[in-house]
């Protein structure tokens, strides 16, 4: 059935990175990914099989809210590769949603009402998954979604630039730059928006590695 959805886990935590860092949210991360970062930090999700429990659309929107939380952060995996998404997102109209998104997939369809935005990675050449970016995404980012670019060393930062001016992201979009874990240090990448004069960009912190261990799950 299109209506049951693999769980890798669930959980309420603060998002970790992102527009909402340090807030509240109900965690849904699905099982399955199409790409294989070479950095990936959740290679525990990245395949179908990944997965510890099997709910239906009723039951996850009834476990959401069972938490008493009002903000949703869908990831993965890769979120909009579940059959049925359309219809876990109908149930929670009411609720503020973010779809962690890898990039590579169109995600316009699944824009059902002013509550859902994306949070959309685009990934650098050091990931080995850029040939996979679907481009056509970009122009459609809006002021209430946002892109990630994590980077791994100066090679990414200058591409990084390059698709930020190409598709002018900094009018459209809000833009994070993420570093690697225990890769590029954190205060190349500031020296580099520096540099650069990247008004309108934003270095962030993958708040959960430093509240808790960098290989935790579930937080």
């Amino acid at each position: 059935m299109s209506d049951i959805f693999k769980i890798n886990e669930k959980f309420v935590s603060i998002d970790g990175e992102g527009p909402t860092a340090g807030a509240l949210s109900v965690f849904i991360r699905f099982a399955g990914c199409n790409l294989r970062c070479v950095w990936c930090d959740t290679v525990y999700a990245q395949n179908a099989g990944d997965y510890s429990e099997e709910l239906t659309a009723a039951q996850i929107a009834a476990y959401i809210r069972g938490t008493g939380i009002s903000h949703v952060t869908l990831t993965g995996g890769e979120p909009l590769l579940q059959p049925g998404l359309i219809g876990l997102l109908s149930r929670l109209s009411d609720y503020q949603i973010h779809i962690e998104t890898n990039g590579s997939l169109p995600f316009d369809k699944f824009r059902l009402g002013s509550n859902i935005h994306f949070v959309a990675d685009y990934k650098l050449p050091a990931s080995g998954e850029e040939g996979r970016m679907y481009l056509p995404n970009l122009p459609l980012l809006t002021k209430d979604d946002a892109i990630k670019f994590v980077v791994a060393d100066k090679n990414d930062l200058l591409r990084a630039k390059e698709i930020i001016d190409r598709y002018n992201l900094i009018r459209s979009t809000m833009v994070y730059l993420s570093c690697v874990f225990d890769g590029i240090s954190h205060s190349e990448v500031v020296e580099f928006m520096k540099e650069h004069k990247l008004n309108g960009v934003k270095l962030q912190l993958q708040l959960h590695k430093y509240i808790w261990d960098k290989n935790t799950k579930g937080v």
